[in-house]
């Protein structure tokens, strides 16, 4: 019973659905390189890609603000909560949908394949995913990480299921792909129909002053949303139109196994944000540098090695996710320098994650709202001027490195400036120190044990 109590912890399910989506993702992935040709994997993430940016104005406008207002709410009051977001989802939902249809009528005048591809199957997978994004607002707003575990591990399944299938009926295509994922998402949705999870019953309890508090408060919270999400699709667009889809297939290659390191940080940055508010709520600001020293550098030491040994078995992972088409190939060579330049990087994002965590919790959110339409400008500067100067996938890679620093360099001149008290330098000595902690008392432990 205390298995199973433990295993029902939100932090635990938390962590699972992190991992856990990251590990079908990387097997889909593993399976997709091995299913279409490079050109049409680079159409398939240009569209998801899109996909995913654009429907991050619907899941930005709707998820933080239904947390605030659902959360701790009446019975009622929820329910109401429940109707207004439907309705305001709904609407957004057909707009987006009204914008695309016109487009249809010109796609065939489009001599990319990829954007082609994408306005005529935009609409139908934004309308598929509708109860399923409403019932995934709710999970959260009730704490339920099981049934939003479910939900997304439920899409990726069927999808993965049916790519198994197309492969082994040998009719493995782009326009069977997307018929696949339109399945997958449907289905899902249905499932949180049939379950219950959507809440569909309450959407004639919406309130109109209820629909303007959510609306109100949403369309702040979806300006971050959006601009945090912009990074991944600038990279995308200028690979896309600058280089082609196939060089876009070769770099998600390369950067999928960066989720070695994007696992743990979003895991710790989950637990960091109420610790730091914590201490910064009561007062203690001397608290909250420790905290994020700790985490910083605890975080930084633990991924050196991580980041070595996938550093020298990159051959080895690239083999596993693209199969043997990319083995000994320019393209495989070229995905494994990517990931190796990552790597290389991937030592400074404890700093910028856990700095950006910190200026929410001290209340300055704006300065990282700020922060991140610049690192945007400096990213979509260095894309431009990396193609134009390399003019290959690789101008884009070394590109990442300029707004990551900028990031934080912005955010430790503003923590500096309320605090005076932190460095980066005693970042990683506190971190060292807390490991070594760590450690001795592991040992002090085992011997007490013999």
């Amino acid at each position: 019973m205390k298995l199973v109590s433990k295993l029902k912890n939100i932090h635990f399910l938390s962590l699972m659905g992190t991992g856990g989506m990251s590990l079908l993702t990387f097997l889909f992935t593993a399976i997709l390189y091995r299913s279409l040709s490079t050109k049409e994997i680079g159409i398939w993430f240009f569209f998801q890609a899109l996909l995913s940016f654009l429907d991050t104005f619907r899941q930005g406008f709707l998820t933080t603000a239904f947390v605030k207002f659902y959360a701790g709410a009446t019975e009622e009051k929820g329910r109401q909560v429940i109707g207004s977001t439907w309705y305001i989802a709904a609407g957004i939902t057909l707009l987006l949908v009204a914008v695309n249809i016109p487009l249809l009528f010109f796609s065939h005048f489009s001599n990319d394949e990829s954007l082609a591809f994408f306005i005529k199957y935009y609409a139908i997978n934004l309308i598929c995913s509708l109860p399923m994004i409403v019932a995934m607002c709710i999970a959260q707003g009730e704490l339920r990480f099981d049934t939003l575990l479910y939900i997304r591990m439920c899409q990726v399944i069927l999808l993965i299921s049916f790519l198994v299938i197309l492969n082994i009926l040998k009719i493995n295509s782009l326009q069977y792909l997307m018929f696949a994922n339109i399945a997958a998402t449907l289905l899902t949705s249905m499932l949180t129909l049939v379950m219950g999870w959507s809440g569909i019953g309450y959407f004639f309890k919406k309130q109109k002053d209820c629909v303007r508090e959510i609306f109100n408060f949403g369309k702040y919270t979806v300006g971050t949303s959006i601009s945090s999400s912009l990074f991944g699709v600038t990279d995308t667009f200028v690979i896309n139109f600058m280089l082609g889809p196939s060089s876009l297939a070769v770099y998600n290659l390369g950067k999928r196994l960066m989720e070695v390191v994007e696992i743990p940080l979003r895991s710790f940055v989950a637990t960091a944000m109420p610790s730091l508010s914590k201490a910064y709520n009561s007062g203690n600001k001397k608290e909250v540098i420790d905290i994020m020293k700790k985490y910083i550098g605890t975080i930084t030491i633990c991924l050196f090695p991580v980041l070595v040994v996938a550093y020298i078995a990159a051959g080895l992972a690239m083999s596993i996710i693209g199969g043997g088409q990319y083995h000994n190939t320019s393209a495989g060579d070229t995905a494994i320098n990517i990931f190796r330049i990552f790597t290389t990087f991937a030592l400074l994002y404890p700093a910028d994650r856990f700095m950006s965590v910190a200026l929410d919790a001290i209340h300055r959110p704006q300065i990282n709202f700020i922060k991140v339409m610049v690192m945007l400008l400096v990213n979509l500067s260095a894309d431009f001027l990396g193609v134009y100067l390399l003019g290959n996938v690789y101008g884009i890679v070394i590109g990442t490195f300029f707004p990551t620093i900028t990031a934080i360099a912005i955010s430790y001149y503003y923590i500096n400036k309320d605090f005076r008290k932190f460095s980066l330098v005693n970042s990683y000595l506190s971190g060292y120190r807390e490991l070594m902690r760590f450690v001795t008392l592991g040992i002090k432990q085992a011997q007490n044990l013999r």
